[in-house]
C-alpha cells in the first residue's frame, strides 16, 4: 500500500499496525472474560469470530492507512477474546490426561495460520496493484467464517452449564463427550460429581470482583499465569516471526523473494516442531517443556546476537530512517544466524508456544476462571514494540537470549507441575509452599516412603 507518498511503512508507522493490533487484543482478551462467564463459552468465540471477520473486512476494503489501522484495531478485539477463550473451552471439555495434548492443538493451528501467511505473503508479492496486499488480509475471513460457523455445533461446557444450574445439559455434554452418550456411563458420573461437589464449595466463597483475585493462593496462581504469558512474549518469538523477511535480510540472504522463502521455510518449522508438544506434553509435564525449551531457545539467541555482533556491520539507511545489520559479506556468519534462528523458532514451537496456553487455562478454579484467564492472557499481548529491532539490532538477540535463561530459572523455582491432575484438583496443587521445586522433591519421598511401607507390608 502505498501511503504519504512512499511505497513503505517507517518502524513508527509499522509500531502503530501492530500496536493498534495489539491494544485490540490486549482489550479483547479482557472483555472476553465476562463474556465468557455471562455468554457462555461457547457464544463468546462465535461473538470473536465475528468481530474478527469484520476487522479483516475494513483492511482488505480500505483505501488509506487510517481505515487500515481501524481495521486492525478491530480485528485484535477478535483475535484477543478468541486466544483468551479457546484454550479455557478446551480445558474445560478435555479429559485431564489428554488435556495438554488437545490443548496444543490451538498452538498447532497457529502456527499453521503463519505458515499459510507466510507462503501466501511469498505468492502474492509479485501481484500488481493493491491485489498483493489486499489478497493475504482477505483470506483471513476464510478461516473466520469457518470457526463461526461450527462454533454452533460445539456442545456448552459442562462446568459453564453446571455452574449456571444446568445439571441435565451439563451431564448430557460430559456422557456425549467421554462414553458415547452414555449417561450411566462411571468415568460421566465421576467427573459430573466432582464438577458439581467443587462448584458447591466454591460457592462458600464467591468471587463477586476482580479485587478478590488479589486474595489468598488464588493470587499466587494469577501472578504464575500472567507471568507465564508475559514470558512468553519476552522468547522474542512475535518480534522474530513478524520481522523475519527484514530478519534474513539482515542475515545476509539477498532479495525480497529469497528472505520470503526463507521466512516460509521458517513457518513449516514452526508448525512442525509444534507436534512433539502434542504427542509428549502429557508424559514429560509442564515443568520439563518449559525448562528444556528456555534453555534451548536461550543459547540459540546468544549464539545468534554474538555472531550478528561479531560479524556484521551495523549502518543507517537514511531512507527509513532504521539502524540494520549487514552481514552480506560473510556468508558462513550469516547461514549461522538463519540456523540459529531456525532452532529458535522450533525450541520454541515444542515448548513455550503450546504450554504458555495450557498451563493458564488450566490454574484456575472454576468460579473465577474465566475473569483469571482474561487477564493472563491479556498480557500475552504486552509485547516488545518494534522499533525494537529497529534500534538495537544484534543486541535484541543477546536480550531475548537473557530472558530465555531467566525464564527457565524461573519456572523451575516457582512453577508446579500440574500434568495429569483435574482442573477440581488444581486448588490441592497450589496449597503447597510457593517454591515449586521443593514441592517436587517433598512428593519423591512421599513415594518412596509409600513403597517402602508396601515392601514392609507385603515382608509382614
Amino acid at each position: 500500500m502505498t501511503m504519504k507518498g512512499r511505497d513503505y511503512l517507517t518502524a513508527l508507522e509499522q509500531g502503530t499496525l501492530t500496536g493498534l493490533l495489539l491494544a485490540g487484543c490486549f482489550v479483547g482478551a479482557l472483555l472476553a472474560g465476562q463474556s465468557a462467564e455471562r455468554l457462555s463459552r461457547k457464544y463468546t468465540i462465535i461473538l470473536g469470530s465475528i468481530i474478527f471477520m469484520i476487522g479483516c473486512a475494513l483492511q482488505t476494503a480500505a483505501n488509506g492507512y487510517a481505515l487500515m489501522v481501524t481495521g486492525r484495531a478491530i480485528a485484535g478485539l477478535g483475535v484477543g477474546s478468541l486466544s483468551m477463550i479457546v484454550p479455557l473451552y478446551q480445558s474445560e471439555l478435555a479429559p485431564k490426561h489428554i488435556r495438554g495434548r488437545l490443548i496444543s492443538l490451538q498452538q498447532f493451528m497457529i502456527t499453521a495460520g503463519l505458515m499459510v501467511a507466510f507462503w501466501v505473503g511469498a505468492g502474492t508479492q509479485h501481484i500488481e496493484g493493491q491485489a498483493s496486499w489486499r489478497i493475504p488480509i482477505g483470506i483471513q475471513i476464510g478461516p473466520g467464517f469457518v470457526l463461526c460457523v461450527g462454533a454452533f455445533f460445539l456442545p456448552f461446557s459442562p462446568r459453564w452449564l453446571i455452574s449456571r444450574n444446568r445439571h441435565d445439559e451439563a451431564k448430557l455434554v460430559l456422557a456425549k463427550l467421554h462414553a458415547n452418550g452414555d449417561l450411566n456411563a462411571s468415568m460421566v458420573i465421576e467427573e459430573y460429581n466432582e464438577i458439581v461437589n467443587q462448584v458447591e464449595l466454591e460457592k462458600t466463597v464467591a468471587v463477586t470482583s476482580y479485587i478478590e483475585l488479589l486474595r489468598g493462593t488464588i493470587r499466587r496462581r494469577l501472578i504464575l499465569g500472567v507471568f507465564i504469558q508475559i514470558f512468553q512474549q519476552f522468547t522474542g518469538i512475535n518480534s522474530i516471526l513478524y520481522y523475519a523477511p527484514r530478519i534474513f535480510q539482515q542475515a545476509g540472504i539477498d532479495g525480497d523473494s529469497a528472505s520470503l522463502i526463507a521466512s516460509g521455510v521458517n513457518g513449516v518449522l514452526n508448525m512442525l516442531a509444534t507436534v512433539p508438544a502434542i504427542l509428549f506434553l502429557d508424559r514429560l509435564g509442564r515443568r520439563m517443556t518449559l525448562i528444556s525449551g528456555a534453555l534451548f531457545m536461550g543459547t540459540a539467541m546468544i549464539l545468534c546476537g554474538a555472531v550478528m555482533g561479531g560479524t556484521g556491520n551495523v549502518v543507517h539507511d537514511e531512507e527509513t530512517g532504521e539502524n540494520v545489520v549487514n552481514m552480506g559479506h560473510n556468508r558462513s556468519a550469516s547461514y549461522f544466524c538463519i540456523v540459529m534462528i531456525y532452532f529458535f523458532v522450533a525450541g520454541f514451537a515444542y515448548s513455550w508456544g503450546p504450554v504458555g496456553w495450557v498451563y493458564p487455562a488450566e490454574i484456575y478454579p472454576l468460579r473465577i476462571r474465566a475473569k483469571a484467564t482474561s487477564i493472563s492472557t491479556a498480557a500475552n499481548w504486552l509485547m516488545i514494540v518494534p522499533t525494537m529491532l529497529a534500534s538495537i539490532t544484534w543486541g535484541t538477540y543477546i536480550f531475548f537470549g537473557c530472558c530465555c535463561f531467566v525464564m527457565s530459572c524461573a519456572v523451575f523455582i516457582f512453577y508446579p507441575e500440574t500434568k495429569g491432575r483435574s482442573l477440581e484438583e488444581m486448588d490441592q496443587v497450589f496449597s503447597g509452599s510457593v517454591l515449586a521445586f521443593r514441592e517436587r522433591k517433598k512428593a519423591a519421598e512421599d513415594k518412596v516412603e509409600e513403597y517402602s511401607d508396601s515392601v514392609d507390608g507385603i515382608k509382614a
